[in-house]
This record gives C-alpha cells, sequence and structure tokens, in this order.
C-alpha cells in the first residue's frame, strides 16, 4: 500500500498511534521500554525508512512501488530477546483484533494533524514531498493529509487495521551472536521468561507470564540460521 491509496491516512494514525519513529508516545515503545525498560526504543512503519538510526524525520524522494509495514525492536539483552519478540507479537495481534482504543485514537488523531507541520518544516522538504506527491498522484501532502486525517474515524481507521495488517504471517530477522540458543526460545510454545533489574508492578509480572508463554507459531524448520559472514554473498 502506497501514498494514494485510500486506506493510507487511517493506517499513517495507526502507525503514530502504535510506533512512531523515536518518539516515547508510541504503543510498543510504551509496553517495552518505558514500562519495562528492555531496550532503547520500539518502532513501527508503513514506509521504506533507511537510515533511521542517523534520523528523527523520513527522508523525502523514497519513492517505491511497493511499501512494506515493519517493526523495529532496538537491540536488547539476549536472555530478553525471546520475550521481547513475543511481546511486540502480541501487541500487533492485539492491535489487529482489538484496533485503537477511542481516547487514544482521539489523541493520535489531533497530534498527526500537528505532525504533518514538521515533516514539511523546511524549504527542502516541502519541495521532497512534492516532488513524492506528484509521483503517487496525490494533492500537496501537507494540506491532503491534514484534510484527510481530520475526516477520519475510529471505525474507518481500525477498519484498514484489519485489512491490511496481520500478526500470523510475519518475516522476522533477528541478530544474535546466540542464533542457535535464540531458536530453541521462540521455536515454541515457550515459556520465554524475563528478569528486571527494579521491581515491577504485580500486574506487569502477572501479564509476563501470560506473554512468556505466547505462541509466535514457529517451528524449528520456520528458523533459518545465516552466518553473518554469508549474509552479503
Amino acid at each position: 500500500m502506497k501514498r494514494g491509496d485510500p486506506d493510507y491516512p487511517a493506517l499513517l494514525l495507526m502507525q503514530s498511534y502504535f510506533g512512531p519513529h523515536r518518539m516515547s508516545g508510541g504503543r510498543l515503545f510504551q509496553r517495552i521500554r518505558e514500562i519495562r525498560g528492555i531496550n532503547y526504543g520500539d518502532y513501527a512503519y508503513i514506509e521504506y525508512f533507511p537510515r533511521g538510526m542517523f534520523l528523527m524525520d523520513p527522508s523525502p524522494n523514497l519513492v517505491r512501488h511497493s511499501q512494506i509495514f515493519q517493526i523495529w525492536i532496538r537491540p536488547v539483552e539476549p536472555s530478553a530477546a525471546a520475550f521481547t519478540l513475543r511481546l511486540a507479537v502480541y501487541e500487533l495481534d492485539k492491535l489487529v483484533k482489538e484496533g485503537i482504543p477511542a481516547d487514544d485514537f482521539e489523541r493520535t488523531k489531533e497530534f498527526l494533524s500537528k505532525y504533518v507541520n514538521v515533516l514539511t518544516k523546511t524549504k527542502s522538504a516541502e519541495l521532497g514531498y512534492a516532488i513524492d506527491s506528484l509521483v503517487y498522484g496525490i494533492p500537496d501532502y501537507n494540506s491532503y493529509m491534514k484534510d484527510a486525517v481530520a475526516k477520519l474515524t475510529r471505525e474507518q481507521v481500525n477498519a484498514a487495521i484489519r485489512k491490511h495488517l496481520r500478526a500470523d504471517r510475519l518475516q522476522i530477522v533477528a541478530v544474535a551472536d546466540h542464533a542457535e540458543d535464540l531458536k530453541k526460545q521462540i521455536a515454541g510454545a515457550g515459556p520465554s521468561e524475563i528478569q528486571y533489574n527494579s521491581a515491577k508492578p504485580a500486574n506487569i509480572l502477572i501479564e509476563d507470564k501470560m506473554l512468556g508463554a505466547w505462541d509466535l507459531g514457529l517451528h524449528p524448520q520456520d528458523v533459518e540460521i545465516v552466518p553473518a559472514s554469508k549474509v552479503f554473498e
């Protein structure tokens, strides 16, 4: 799905709720870093986003014939890797099944209607987005997105989420120095345990037991280990 698709504004709102790049208000960030302190950051994208480790905002002029939905889980300790993966997939599954809660929808809608101004805050960015808009066949990006977001309803956004996203057919890439151990932990129903350096609320610990046993639907034959030396062959 690309810009110009009728569901693009709805999924951009989803992205702003679920995991906006380098922002602490996203659902993934809150659940993985803020509450549990597992890693640096966790984000979601509906468009190709190269050099994300160096940028706060996406670069214009990266038009593609097809786009990709992806989740980034920034590095975690090996002992927490399997649990964190299960937590992220669980949150995606919950998003697809339940959609965005009403209160979060209104908050995210207000945020996104203003954030488009940030994306085009310089003349260079404004020109870049204008060129992209010509290619994608949409009006001026800033006014187009503001108008589209203003008209969105929660029902429309949640319907678009159910239509385009799913948690039971994913491609997962993990970089690990103990790949065999990770394979054993994620291929099967678990459990995956996690140890914290500080005390956590009782409700989080109870939830962790459920998440640790979350079945990723993976079997040993589904997981391929590729040595780093062969990645670029």
